[in-house]
């Protein structure tokens, strides 16, 4: 595998911004591990931080790089800041950067990137699982497919956004969604998102999700997993027990992998 630091420029957030790359190739003399390039174009994940993290942090928690070593697939971890994967409303298009721009920039850089939509799938941890699958309903054209670990998956009521939006964090939230207390048919509610893209007639992104069931996220998850699959979606979902960590993270990704790749 390669693992590619880039610092690029983004037109839509007209800031420089970070992310790093791994990109298969194809290697046998490396000790303990065999890197695979596939014929062809290649699958990309793009996968997710979450909301305390950055591009790196999946590379500094996880064995990522070992895990897709021998599949042939490229992985772009990007920095998104607490941009929560929305176009702000304090003014930062972030939606739109990943749904649209970064796509675009990774294809230009690494031409040999698949353009087709079931090879491309966002995948993310907690602020990222909501991002992840926010692209595959907002963006089933680029992304074919998602996948949540822990995912803050039903916005519209959010037990830890709607505690401290009575705390000095109230003006935090109100930054990214607006007024947060009416999420609930908006743009920013997933739920709002899948009816409208089963309404419209459009190819049905895959969706994949875990979450553990001592995490504070659990009932959110319930909610949402029950919701798209009444409105006919392809959902493969477990739970376990577990919480909102790492290792859980850690473990689950493999299973996306799997999932994913078949």
């Amino acid at each position: 595998m390669a693992l590619l630091h880039v610092n690029f420029y983004s037109e839509v957030l007209q800031m420089s911004v970070n992310m790093d790359v791994i990109l298969p190739q194809q290697t046998h003399s490396q000790i303990g591990m065999e890197g695979k390039r596939r014929e062809g174009k290649y699958p990309t994940m793009y996968l997710l931080h979450g909301l305390s993290d950055d591009h790196t942090i999946w590379q500094r928690r996880t064995s990522i790089e070992r895990y897709v070593s021998e599949l042939g697939i490229a992985v772009v971890m990007p920095t998104t800041h607490l941009g929560f994967y929305t176009d702000t409303a304090y003014g930062m298009p972030y939606f739109t950067f990943i749904s649209k721009e970064l796509s675009a920039i990774c294809r230009d850089f690494f031409p040999n990137m698949s353009d087709k939509p079931e090879d491309t799938l966002a995948a993310g941890l907690s602020m990222g699982g909501y991002g992840a699958w926010k692209l595959a309903l907002g963006a089933p054209e680029t992304f074919g497919a998602a996948a949540s670990l822990s995912g803050a998956l039903h916005m519209a009521a959010n037990k830890r956004m709607l505690t401290e939006m009575q705390t000095e964090r109230r003006i935090f939230w109100e930054s990214i969604f607006g007024d947060p207390l009416h999420v609930a048919g908006t743009k920013n509610d997933l739920m709002y998102l899948a009816e409208n893209l089963k309404a419209s007639g459009k190819p049905l992104p895959k969706l994949f999700a875990w979450c553990g069931t001592e995490d504070f996220l659990y009932e959110d998850n319930q909610y949402a997993w029950n919701k798209v699959r009444e409105l006919g979606y392809d959902l493969s979902c477990s739970e376990s027990e577990g919480d909102h960590t790492w290792p859980y993270w850690d473990m689950h990704i493999q299973d996306v992998l799997k999932w994913w790749l078949g």
